[in-house]
């Protein structure tokens, strides 16, 4: 079993920063690749980025590409999302998710665990 608890949301205006945080514990040593989700109200769920915890690969959504950053400390379990120039497109309820490998460049949805996520609103 793996826990996840994001935090760092929070209600900012256009072209302000917040960083998100991805607490993980439990069985963490599964932990292989942890991926950011965001999914805003009426909007399908959308994958925003990725880490692979091994090897410290990448990869980003073409509409944050250039603004957010994905970062970890491993021995603090936790990996972050450093989110800069925000726009209001970007509000949305922001998850991260865990799972022992990626598939596609996104956690394998075989074995993935969730967080509750944290809410990210963007004023304009």
């Amino acid at each position: 079993q793996v826990q996840l608890v994001e935090s760092g949301g929070g209600s900012v205006q256009t072209g302000r920063s917040l960083r998100l945080s991805c607490v993980a514990s439990g069985d963490t040593d599964s932990n292989g690749c942890i991926s950011w989700f965001r999914q805003g109200a009426g909007k399908e769920r959308e994958a925003v980025s990725t880490i692979n915890t091994i090897i410290g690969s990448t990869k980003y959504a073409d509409s944050v590409k250039g603004r957010f950053t994905i970062s970890q400390d491993r021995a603090k379990k936790i990996v972050y999302l450093q989110m800069n120039n925000l726009k209001p497109e970007d509000t949305a309820m922001y998850y991260c998710a865990a799972a022992r490998n990626c598939v596609g460049g996104y956690v394998n949805p075989i074995g993935r665990y969730w967080g509750q996520g944290t809410q990210v609103t963007v004023s304009s």
